[in-house]
Parts: C-alpha cells; sequence; structure tokens
C-alpha cells in the first residue's frame, strides 16, 4: 500500500487529525474513491508567475523539482480521505483577503502562517501539510486557470493513477480537472523547477458540494 510514497511517516496520525473538521456531506464524499478520468496532457514550458518567481526566492524549497520522487500517486481510500479533509481544513481555516488589502501588493504569494491569504496561499498550504503528511511534491503541481467570472485563478492539481483531481478554495467537494467549469493556462512542470503549459483547455461546470 502507498508504494509510490517515500518517507509516509507520520500518514496515519495526520489522517486523524485532519479528518477531524470533516462532518456531513464533505465526509460522504471522502467515502470510496472518484471515479476514474483521463488526465490533463501538458504541453511545452509557459512563463511562471512573477509572483511564484518572487516566492520561490523566499522559500526554494517550495519550488524544488525532485526527480526521484513520483509523478503520480496511487490513490487508495485512506489517502481520498486525508486529501478530501486537508481541503476542507484548509478552506476553514484561512481568512480569505486580497493581496492588496494583506501586504499592500497587486499579487504575493506566500504560505499564510497568519492564518489571512488568497487563492494562491490556500495552494501552498495545502501543499506544504499533504507533503508533511508524506504525499510526493511532485505529485502536487499549483496551477493557474481562468474561472467562472473569467479571472486569474490558483488551485492544487493532485495527479493521481485515477486522473487529475482539482483542490479548491471555492469548493470544499474535489472534483476532476475535467469537470469544474475552468480553463486551464498552465501548471508548475513535473520536469524541473519553472511552468508547464496546459493551453487554455476549457472545460463543463459541474454542480458540486460546497
Amino acid at each position: 500500500m502507498f508504494s509510490h510514497f517515500r518517507g509516509f511517516r507520520g500518514f496515519a496520525a495526520a489522517t486523524i487529525i485532519i479528518l477531524a473538521g470533516v462532518t456531513g456531506a464533505e465526509a460522504q464524499q471522502s467515502a470510496g474513491l472518484p471515479i476514474a478520468s483521463a488526465p490533463i496532457v501538458a504541453g511545452g514550458e509557459a512563463r511562471a508567475p512573477y509572483a511564484w518567481t518572487d516566492f520561490c526566492k523566499r522559500s526554494p524549497s517550495e519550488c524544488a523539482v525532485d526527480s526521484r520522487e513520483a509523478e503520480s500517486v496511487e490513490l487508495t481510500p485512506k489517502l481520498w480521505k486525508l486529501i478530501v479533509a486537508s481541503n476542507v481544513k484548509a478552506n476553514r481555516d484561512i481568512e480569505a483577503i486580497t493581496d492588496q488589502d494583506h501586504w499592500g501588493v497587486v499579487d504575493r504569494w506566500d504560505i499564510p502562517t497568519d492564518g489571512k491569504g488568497d487563492c494562491e496561499d490556500y495552494v501552498l498550504l495545502k501543499r506544504q501539510r499533504l507533503a508533511e503528511a508524506g504525499v510526493p511534491r511532485r505529485a502536487m503541481r499549483v496551477t493557474v486557470v481562468i474561472d467562472e467570472e473569467n479571472a486569474g485563478h490558483a488551485v492544487l492539481m493532485i495527479r493521481t493513477d485515477r486522473g487529475d483531481f482539482i483542490l479548491d478554495n471555492k469548493r470544499n467537494a474535489i472534483l476532476p480537472w475535467s469537470q469544474t467549469g475552468y480553463t486551464y493556462v498552465k501548471r508548475e512542470s513535473q520536469a524541473r523547477t519553472g511552468w508547464a503549459s496546459l493551453g487554455g483547455l476549457s472545460t463543463a461546470t459541474v454542480a458540486s458540494l460546497r
């Protein structure tokens, strides 16, 4: 079990702690496994967001790519529960605030240690927590999309043997990338520190639990 994971120490303890915050409809989604779907296909290189480059200068370990890690993970029921619970907990823990109101700048990426942040900060926190629980960073990519309001938005894409799933601060339900209603612009590369194009793929919107 978890044959794709390296150093999966602390997984059980992290699962218990995070699952404590999941109730009702959210717990229903965590039961079993989602239906498998086709993964998204990345293209050539893409320009990295400026604020990501700035973040990487301050926190290089958060952006490094370890080619020894797996590019995707085996999605077991236990791991699925952990992912769902992590998404719910981070969405509850962080107070949404714009970078302008938070930092006095248009765009800044950071791990929200003060409990406040915007979409990129939710993503970075979720990845940090899941990495600490043993999920390989290389399988978790920061992804830039165009949302339903035609605005730029960041989500966390987790690549699995059942497809690519999206952790989003706009919803607690985790959907396959193709059912979010978003247009996919680019994501962090899995080959090196940098970004890969997703070609502007548009997807259909599926009603989901908040």
